[in-house]
């Protein structure tokens, strides 16, 4: 069997750029003869392009594109991003906030500019509930409370330092339970709408000495007439609803470190014997935190509970945030990303993400170049240059992970450009299957005759070998034998679905 191919020819990409070139050359000759304005000013006219979007938490972004980037179609862009048609101001995106850069694998880099909802002009990303920093809005006066149950033994203080708060003390066993009780701050008032944040976290920032303390808690109150009585049943006794209690812990350290608690991790369900949640948000979206329930907070408690130990914590201030936007780490274009660079690629596009025959699991390039790690085998066999002289191993087609033979259609297979989705070979055709698997078992790569192959869609240069398809994909050698005609082609570029 022949692993490599002959020497490279001029692919139809190329003869199409030379052609491109010469159309120029003969415009510029012919403005230059009717005394025309120069060639710069006939072909320097703007580029149409449209608008298109791409949104997610929160955010949104969107760029005109045009016709072609770099050597992509633009509805190959567009799908690839999976992005929609018009401007983020379109779906009230207005607020600008910057600009993200997205590389499109071979196709080039695309720049997008930044929106925020147009609800959310004027506001800022935190919203404070607490400081200790004299503020009228966000100053509240804390209530140190020790566990009363029944001899409690656990002791506290809260105080005020250098605009932040302090509570120290130690959690000790109730005597009769033979377990820890509590201690804890709670500050009452009309704390601030935060409701906007649904989704995102309480921060708390934060600093300790005693940062290996295991049962530090924070809870917030809504929706109850008395704030102490819901805390004190944490929904166990009848209409204790309203009390939500969350933990968090400390880094160690003498800098101040802000803590995210996200609102999902809240319930109002918890033991008031141990501080424990007895339903989670997870388990139960009645027993969450709600946009109403952050719009009216009436109290805020810092808590150590449920573990023995002495307990210092400074707080300088609680705040909620919006979930932090993962537009600008967003992947537009992951499909397009392990396809060669563009001095590289020889095909129209990227290959298709999700190919027949399990060829999608093959996603290293095992090919006897080096070429970039990222590249599938379908990228490396199929559209980089670099190995074009070579196929994708022998007997892929019977890898047990591939099993070719026992996933062709009944009666006539159609295999399709896994680039562009153009159909270049049907087989069996004017011979049994059986047939088929035997030309083919005796070669090692799928073969197919003169009947199979579709025609308009599959250039064969007989002189050099290569085979390669209309959209520019290299599918494998034109290799004749004894039989006549033969097209041995590579599974991996002919695994692709219909377009």
């Amino acid at each position: 069997p022949i692993l490599t191919e002959g020497p490279r020819s001029t692919t139809q990409h190329e003869l199409q750029h030379m052609a491109l070139a010469f159309t120029y050359a003969a415009l510029a000759y012919s403005a230059k003869l009717l005394s025309l304005p120069p060639e710069p000013q006939l072909l320097k006219r703007p580029e149409a392009c449209e608008f298109y979007r791409k949104t997610a938490d929160g955010e949104c972004a969107d760029a005109c594109i045009t016709d072609f980037v770099g050597i992509c179609p633009r509805s190959l862009v567009v799908s690839a991003g999976g992005l929609g048609s018009g401007k983020c101001a379109d779906v009230g995106f207005s607020v600008a906030d910057g600009t993200v850069d997205q590389k499109a694998g071979p196709c080039g880099t695309i720049s997008f500019n930044k929106y925020k909802p147009s609800y959310l002009l004027g506001a800022s990303k935190s919203i404070p509930l607490v400081t200790f920093d004299g503020a009228a809005a966000t100053t509240f006066q804390f209530v140190e409370l020790n566990d009363p149950v029944m001899g409690g033994q656990s002791h506290g203080t809260w105080s005020i330092g250098s605009a932040f708060g302090v509570m120290d003390g130690e959690v000790l066993d109730v005597p009769s339970l033979q377990a820890p009780g509590f201690i804890k701050a709670a500050a009452d008032g009309k704390f601030a709408d935060v409701s906007s944040t649904l989704g995102g976290d309480l921060l708390l920032e934060v600093r300790s000495s005693t940062p290996g303390y295991a049962g530090f808690r924070v809870t917030f109150v809504e929706g109850t007439l008395s704030p102490s009585y819901a805390c004190s049943g944490g929904g166990s006794i009848p209409l204790s609803r309203g009390c939500y209690k969350a933990k968090f812990s400390v880094p160690a350290g003498d800098e101040w470190s802000t803590v995210r608690i996200p609102f999902t991790s809240f319930s109002d369900k918890w033991s008031p014997a141990t501080g424990e949640q007895t339903t989670t948000c997870a388990e139960d979206a009645d027993v969450c935190p709600t946009a109403k329930t952050l719009a009216g907070i009436k109290r805020i408690e810092l808590w150590a509970e449920g573990a023995d130990g002495e307990v210092h914590l400074e707080v300088k201030q609680i705040q909620a945030a919006a979930q932090p936007s993962t537009l600008l780490s967003t992947d537009f274009f992951a499909a397009l990303q392990s396809s060669p660079p563009a001095k590289y690629m020889s095909c129209s596009g990227p290959v298709q993400r999700t190919l027949r025959f399990g060829v999608s699991g093959r996603s290293t390039p095992t090919v006897p170049v080096v070429v970039n790690e990222n590249e599938t085998l379908a990228d490396a066999v199929c559209c980089d240059t670099r190995t074009k002289p070579f196929a994708e191993p022998q007997f892929l087609f019977e890898a047990p992970d591939i099993a070719l033979f026992s996933k062709l259609d009944t009666g006539v297979t159609t295999f399709y450009d896994s680039v562009c989705g153009l159909p270049l070979f049907r087989a069996p055709v004017n011979r049994t299957l059986a047939e088929f698997k035997a030309d083919t078992q005796e070669h090692g790569w799928p073969s197919f005759r003169p009947a199979e192959v579709v025609t308009e869609n599959v250039i064969t240069d007989e002189t050099t070998g290569y085979v390669t398809s209309r959209c520019g994909t290299h599918l494998g050698s034109y290799l004749p034998d004894s039989q006549g005609p033969r097209w041995c082609m590579d599974l991996s570029c002919i695994a692709g679905a219909a377009v």
